[in-house]
């Protein structure tokens, strides 16, 4: 790849990842209301909560608590329910899960120079990938981003 079309690219990565970590600075009580585009596709959607949800995985375990999701209705927060699931997570929509350890998840899904930038928050880590969608799914074209705290 000539340098010619290295920069742009190089800029495009460093622009999202410096909006992602822009986004980073919530606190457990401050996650965001979660939120994504109704125009990507199924496929794409489900590729990205997969993809996601492993990461969360990897970093708070497989089936370890309940997640507390307020979805938006759109194609991806159907997906990462199913994924939750799909990982072992019991997954409700409300503070009622009486006895259980409720960890608040929050996603937003932006859109920016023809890739699509995915977060997911929680209390205490927030994680960070941009991906390029299309109608037949999606791939990760940056490294994941990960911001712990406390």
């Amino acid at each position: 790849m000539s340098a010619r079309h290295l920069l742009p690219r190089l800029l495009g990565v460093t622009l999202a990842a410096a909006l992602l970590a822009g986004c980073q600075t919530f606190g457990a009580e401050g996650l965001v209301a979660s939120s994504a585009p109704q125009e990507i596709s199924g496929p794409a959607a489900s590729a990205i909560a997969g993809d996601m949800v492993s990461r969360l995985a990897e970093h708070v375990g497989p089936g370890t608590g309940t997640i507390l999701l307020k979805a938006d209705g759109s194609p991806f927060g159907g997906a990462l329910e199913a994924s939750l699931k799909a990982w072992g997570y019991a997954v409700v929509s409300d503070q009622k899960a009486e006895g259980e350890k409720l960890i608040p998840l929050a996603y937003v899904i932006g859109s920016y120079d023809g890739q699509v930038l995915a977060r997911l928050s929680t209390g205490s880590l927030d994680l960070g990938r941009a991906y390029t969608a299309t109608s037949a799914g999606a791939t990760p074209t940056s490294p994941l981003s990960v911001m712990q705290r406390g």
